[in-house]
Formats: C-alpha cells, structure tokens, sequence
C-alpha cells in the first residue's frame, strides 16, 4: 500500500471514527476532533446518540462546554448508522468485553462492532481495537471478519491493537497524557497506528506485535490485582492478630525503594481489573498451562464481599443485634471514589448478601442517585444526621470525597469502614474492615 494515509493524519484531514461511545470512545473522540479531525461517532445506542448531538456529556471526565463546542464547530457527529463508516480514514473500535456466566471471554461485542463495519470500509483505512482483550484477539477474531468484506490486512487494510488505559475521575492522567501502547499486525499497520494516535496522544509506545499489545494491558492490570489480593489476605491475618493493617501500610509506604503501597478494600471493581486475568487464565488453559498464582488472587478478590458481610455481622453482634432486620445504611455505591461508575461494584453483591440476609437496606451516594440490585431498584437517600443515626450500623463502601465523615463518625451508632475513610475521625464506634 501506498500510505497516503499517513499524510492525511499529519495534515489533519484524515476523517477518524469511534466505535463505543462509552467511558473509553467519547473521551477518545474528543481528543481527536481537539487535534482538529472530524470525528464520527459510532454507536447502538440511540440514546447516546442524541445526547452528543446536542453537545451534553454523559461522561464525567468529559465536561459539556467542551463536546459542545467541538459539536457546534462540526469535528464531531454521532449516529447510529454504521454505514457512515465509510466516511473514515481510520476507526477504532471501542466497545465492552465481558466474561460470560462461566467466566470465559464474551467477545460478542468486539466482533459485532467489526461485522457492522466491515461492508463499508475503503481501502486504505486503519482500524485499531482498543477494547481489553486476551493475546491474538486482534488477528484470530477480528482480522477473519475484517477481510470477510475482502480487503487484506497488510495489502489493502491496517490492522493494529492499543488498549485503552482510561482511569474514570483520575484528576491526572487522561487519555491525551496517558501514554499508548501500540502493535500492528505488520509492521506498517503498526507506523500508521502510532502516526494516528500521536495526533492526538502525547506519548506513543509502539511495540513489535498486537499480541505483545494485549499482553502488555493484562500485565497492568493482573499486576494491580495481584497485589490488591496480597493486601486482602494481609487484612485478614492482621485483623485475627489484632493489627491495622492500614497503619501498617502507612509504615511501609515511607521506604523510598522497594515497596509499592496498595490497599485492602471491600472487592475488586471497573471494567477492567475484576475481568483481565480471567481472558489470560483462559488463553493460557489453550496451551496447557495453568495459571495458578492469578487465578487465586482473582478468587482471593472475589471472596471479599463474603468477608464483608460476615465482619458486618460480627461488628453487629457486638451490640447484641441480629443482621436480619437490621436497618444498614451503605455509603457508596460506585467502584471507587468520586465518579458514578458502578460497573462489577463489590457493592452490588454485598447488597445481594444483605438482602438475602434479611437486611434493611438503605445506600447514599452523590454520583449513583438509583441503583438496580438484585429484582428492585434502589434510591439514593439524603445523608440526615437522623438517617445516620437510624441505622443500626453504617457501612462505607466507596470513600466520596465529598461525604460529611466528621458527621458520620459524630452520628452514626456504629460504622464498619472498609476504606479507612474515617482515618481522620477516630472513634470507638468504627470498626475497621
């Protein structure tokens, strides 16, 4: 192929698509049309649609005057046809990736984003994946699709993968100063991939295959949860031995080498981290391996929403009452702090466990005003000092910077905090995960 392609992006003329408006797409998009390509936003939802087109954000780390603006000025568009596709120079796709009930890959989405494309890509277009997968996605799944509408990858069409590495409501790092890892299926899918994204990437970091690309996001990923599994087992030796493990965190933290300080916490949660090493544990069963340290930590995470409720339990016997008919107030219900995310939230089966418990459970949190559990849809309550002091007992599970906890630790009778977020409020009444 002749890469005019990479002239175009240099100029800033090269059209540019996004598959998935989501957390990962619409961020995407916006960086793209802020480098000054027109953007064309894909997506099934027509809902999503229509909120783009009239300029307001469904994204927090998105603010609404500056899609609006971009909207106004004509770089971005949305739409629900995914004929537009062959308005594009390059696409990259940027939909969810699930694990099925079994724990196996669900890469349904992936390859219904390519199959909607595929008729109406021109020669020459780039399309890159971004969505979090397992080594070979890129050239087992998605290039057979691809060159189903018969372009060939490498001749007529470039192939590449670059995981996104969004952190929602991470004041620091976003997708233009986050660094991208880029790999192509050959070597020129993997130039022209970097010669997109360093339009509108500050940093691009190519490597030599898509496979060492996908590989490259489970590690980040398998490393946090990994470690984050370690503190929860720390947490549960600590506390049969009497010990804070978060004073003992803060200690170890002041090593200026060799230590890396993570937290124990109520469960895993996001799109990511609860998900990415069971793609590996997958792939790595097709070559006869086992992979058996990540796979405990995984089950090691996963058991902690059990743990919660059963030191809730304990914490509720001290005051000599029964969790059924107790009324448990949680704060928060967001994977983490200060964002409205609440996908594979730990809060979702530890109220699952309350619920089939018998509990009265009631939630607060300023990001999440409804969240659906179980066969009901929860509200969100005002945090009242009289709603804090109604509760038998307080429980934190995501720590909002912007919750009154002075008033927590002043009203509530009983708190277990499974974030540390009273750290700054001692009192006899909180018991730490």
């Amino acid at each position: 192929m002749t890469n005019s392609l990479e002239d175009r992006f240099a100029d800033g003329t090269a059209v540019l698509g996004v598959v998935g408006l989501g957390y990962v797409g619409l961020p995407l998009a916006v960086e793209m049309a802020k480098a000054g390509h027109r953007v064309v936003g894909l997506d099934v939802s027509g809902e999503k649609v229509a909120l783009i087109n009239a300029g307001t954000s469904y994204i927090p780390d998105v603010p609404i005057e500056e899609l609006a603006s971009l909207v106004t000025a004509g770089f971005i568009s949305a739409s629900t046809d995914f004929a537009r596709a062959c308005e594009c120079d390059a696409i990259a796709i940027c939909v969810p990736t699930p694990l099925d009930a079994m724990k196996e890959p669900d890469t349904s989405y992936m390859e219904a984003a390519a199959a909607s494309i595929v008729e109406h890509l021109r020669p020459g277009t780039l399309v890159t994946l971004e969505s979090t997968t397992y080594p070979g996605t890129t050239e087992e799944v998605i290039q057979p699709i691809l060159e189903s509408g018969g372009l060939k990858v490498g001749e007529t069409l470039y192939l590449a993968f670059s995981p996104e590495r969004v952190d929602p409501g991470n004041p620091i790092y976003q997708t233009r100063n986050t660094p991208k890892v880029v790999g192509g299926v050959t070597a020129e899918c993997t130039a022209t991939a970097v010669a997109m994204y360093s339009r509108f990437i500050d940093t691009v970091v190519p490597v030599s295959t898509t496979r060492a690309a996908e590989m490259t996001k489970l590690l980040e990923n398998i490393f946090r949860c990994v470690n984050i599994a370690l503190m929860n087992e720390l947490l549960q030796v600590s506390e049969r031995m009497g010990i804070n493990i978060w004073e003992v965190v803060e200690a170890a933290k002041t090593k200026p080498f060799g230590f890396m300080p993570f937290y124990p916490g109520p469960g895993l949660g996001g799109h990511c981290i609860p998900i990415d090493p069971f793609y590996l544990s997958w792939k790595a069963r097709q070559y006869d391996l086992h992979t058996e340290f990540i796979e405990l930590a995984g089950k090691t995470n996963e058991a902690m929403p059990y743990y919660v409720v059963s030191r809730l339990m304990d914490a509720l016997n001290t005051k000599r009452k029964s969790l059924a008919g107790a009324r448990v107030l949680v704060l928060g219900v967001a994977y983490k702090g200060d964002i409205d995310d609440t996908r594979e939230s730990p809060a979702i089966k530890i109220i699952e466990l309350l619920l089939d418990k018998e509990a009265d459970v009631v939630y607060h949190d300023p990001y999440v005003p409804r969240f659906p559990v179980s066969d009901t849809v929860l509200a969100s309550i005002d945090l009242t000092d009289e709603a804090l002091a109604g509760a038998d007992v307080v429980l934190i599970l995501t720590d909002h910077s912007n919750v009154d906890y002075a008033a927590v630790a002043e009203h509530a009778d009983l708190v277990l905090d499974t974030r540390n977020a009273l750290k700054g409020h001692p009192s006899d009444k909180v018991v730490l995960l």
